[in-house]
């Protein structure tokens, strides 16, 4: 019979489901079911305790008291602000650390980021967030096409003939390929999947083009969607059945150049987080249990989010050797060749719109968003305050006049700037929404402003308030953005670094992980022992209210090794086998 500690742990997990699929506006009978079952688990909570269940921090029943003669109510008038304006209730209704979950959900909605479908795992990004989107989209595309990468695009249908000519490659996506079985009402003679990922559509052509040494390298980008259609929880941004990527392709003629362009896509995708989203990251090899299937090796960064001490991984850089060139024949005409003809090295690399869901996971607070300022799509925005309904019109004017000019002027400098003049809003109202929208820096000028020839700056992440003189806000402005982000930047990454923890003995590995560690351990580097250690790490009894039960899987062999002597044998007391490095494992996404 289940403890009271166990169905306390349950009825936890089942209520956050609950408010999951809520969120998710699935089918009602599952929402239903799910509602069914919390019930159950309460009513066995009270069989077992005598006393209702009550959610940590919720209130007590108070006794009855006897029945007054009613009054009658009066109306309730709704708040006002100083100025007399109407306030509305807004911002999110949920702290971040006490559930993570509703939090997440209130953000990205009532910061604009998400619009719900009605195709369960498939949302609409609204600008707010394709704004950060297309700012890495831009960094990233500068940066590949300085190493001589094209653009171009696939078509997303693949034959089934294609798709399953390789066998290892496809059984990762196989459970989550969607297949089109019909046009109109016919039948098609054959299904076609939509592209999970494009190895199997690009490399065809790859073995037309490739014909002679002198056709290499092919190198090759596509901005575009994929399908996965997982059965997991869809989350936005982190775990939705279809998404945005880049996904680079390219064939050389040695090894050597082929493994040197996987090592620079990796710094890469380190400098969208380190330089655009002030995310600190481990750069690494995947183990061979968790690298690209179908590939020689796999490259990652591995960022670390602080509100559940969990690893998420950022972006992948593959070599592929020459698996797939052998399976499509991209082959050519070589010097070098016994018989005259030689497979390609083949690499590919990928990084999608997972990237948002980090940084709002990561820097995000119980006021809502906090953008960092190089993806931001307003840096500042500029509000007129302190005008009440004795301002005279002349005086309203003149401040909205000024707040006007001080936007145009830093937009002038590449400063994206933009006022809120509406006066529908009370500035209390406007404060709480930019806040939530997490723009950089909100500036306001008032009266005693305007006689001083300032405005009033006050930072997100800090909530720290600047005077900032008038002549010189735009310079000012460019270099309190770049401290914005740095300071950003560092806070992460003294959270990451406090939790990041080297553990030699495998007693302490699962407490670790339950303090939101993660872990540097020896490790022997075999895919059935690290099935082993993400097993055995795993929480059995009940956890702390709001504590994973997941074991710790490797998120990385870090690149830059602990500067500690590597132990003789694995973490694990069972495996028996030496260890060959230190691996990076954690909770992960």
């Amino acid at each position: 019979m289940a403890t009271e500690e166990v169905l306390v742990q349950q009825i936890q997990a089942k209520g956050e489901h609950v408010r999951e699929l809520k969120t998710q506006q699935p089918q009602k009978e599952l929402v239903d079911a799910a509602v069914q079952e919390l019930l159950n688990l309460k009513l066995q909570y009270k069989e077992l305790t005598g006393k209702d269940y009550a959610a940590p921090g919720a209130r007590a029943k108070k006794e009855k008291k006897p029945k007054e003669e009613k009054q009658p109510k009066q109306k309730q008038q709704p708040k006002a602000s100083e100025d007399g304006k109407k306030v509305t209730k807004l911002g999110v209704g949920v702290s971040k650390d006490e559930n993570y979950s509703d939090w997440y959900s209130q953000v990205i909605t009532k910061a604009e980021m998400i619009e719900y479908y009605d195709v369960s795992g498939c949302y609409v990004l609204r600008p707010w967030s394709y704004a950060i989107w297309e700012h890495i989209q831009a960094w990233f595309d500068a940066g590949i096409k300085k190493m001589g990468v094209r653009n171009c695009y696939f078509p997303m249908f693949v034959s089934q003939a294609v798709l399953e000519k390789e066998k290892t490659h496809i059984a990762d996506f196989a459970p989550e390929v969607a297949w089109v079985t019909k046009a109109g009402q016919k039948d098609l003679d054959e299904p076609i999947a939509i592209r999970p990922t494009s190895e199997t559509v690009i490399y065809p052509s790859f073995a037309k083009w490739c014909q002679s040494h002198r056709d290499l390298p092919i190198r090759v980008n596509q901005w575009c969607n994929v399908v996965r259609w997982e059965f997991k929880h869809p989350t936005p941004f982190l775990r939705t059945r279809e998404f945005l990527w880049q996904e680079g392709h390219t064939a050389w003629q040695h090894p050597e150049e082929a493994e040197e362009e996987v090592f620079k896509i990796l710094d890469l995708y380190a400098g969208i987080y380190t330089y655009l989203l002030a995310v600190p990251v481990v750069k690494g090899r995947k183990t061979e249990r968790e690298k690209f299937a179908g590939g020689d090796f796999t490259t990652t960064v591995e960022a670390y989010v602080p509100v559940n001490g969990r690893g998420i991984q950022g972006g992948t850089s593959h070599h592929l050797g020459q698996n797939f060139s052998k399976m499509f024949n991209i082959s050519f005409e070589s010097p070098d060749a016994e018989g005259g003809k030689m497979h390609a090295w083949q690499n590919s690399w990928g990084l999608s719109t997972r990237t948002i869901g980090a940084m709002i996971m990561i820097h995000g607070d119980d006021k809502g968003l906090v953008l960092p300022p190089r993806v931001a799509c307003i840096q500042v925005i500029v509000l007129a305050v302190g005008i009440t309904a004795q301002t005279s019109e002349e005086k309203r004017k003149e401040l909205c006049d000024k707040a006007q000019e001080i936007a145009d002027a830093l937009a002038a400098e590449g400063i994206r700037a933009e006022t809120d003049l509406r006066d529908n809003y009370s500035p209390g109202w406007k404060f709480n929404h930019w806040e939530l929208k997490g723009v950089p820096i909100r500036m306001e000028i008032g009266p005693k402003d305007l006689d001083k020839s300032q405005v009033m700056s006050v930072i997100r992440h800090s909530g720290e308030k600047k005077a900032m003189p008038l002549a010189s806000i735009a310079k000012n402005t460019k270099e309190l953005l770049d401290v914005i982000h740095d300071d950003m930047y560092k806070k992460v990454e003294k959270l990451r670094d406090e939790h990041k923890k080297v553990c030699l003995d495998w007693k302490d590995f699962t407490d670790l992980l339950d303090k939101k560690c993660i872990i540097l351990s020896p490790f022997c580097g075999r895919p059935d022992c690290e099935d082993i250690i993400k097993e055995e790490s795993a929480r059995v009894d009940a956890c702390q209210p709001g504590q994973s039960a997941m074991g710790g899987k490797s998120l990385c062999i870090p690149l830059e090794q602990p500067d500690i002597p590597l132990p003789e044998n694995c973490i694990h007391p069972k495996c028996g086998h030496k260890a060959k490095f230190f691996t990076l494992f954690g909770r992960s996404y």
